[in-house]
């Protein structure tokens, strides 16, 4: 498809884009690349083809669920103004 410069200056207005005037014609092949391309894959037949939700069929690697820092609950706690049962007690909110 080849768009010429009344195409682009209309898409422009649409876009609400400002386009200097001597930049059309690139925009003017750039943009029908794209349509080109855009119809070139819309020919592919791709009836036999199974919808995938991902392209590659790999499963996650995961890593070990292990700590990677040291335990600092009671040094922290010990700082604050009331704890029970490893819990920070605060002022009720909401009645």
């Amino acid at each position: 498809m080849s768009l010429d410069r009344s195409d682009i200056e209309k898409i422009a207005h649409l876009a609400r884009l400002a386009i200097a005037p001597e930049q059309t014609e690139r925009y003017a092949a750039d943009l029908s690349n794209i349509l080109d391309l855009v119809a070139r894959m819309d020919a592919v037949d791709t009836a036999g083809v199974e919808p995938m939700a991902h392209p590659l069929h790999m499963t996650q690697r995961l890593r070990p669920d292990d700590a990677t820092e040291p335990d600092r609950r009671a040094s922290f706690q010990a700082i604050a103004p009331l704890t029970e049962g490893g819990l920070y007690l605060v002022p009720k909110v909401i009645e």
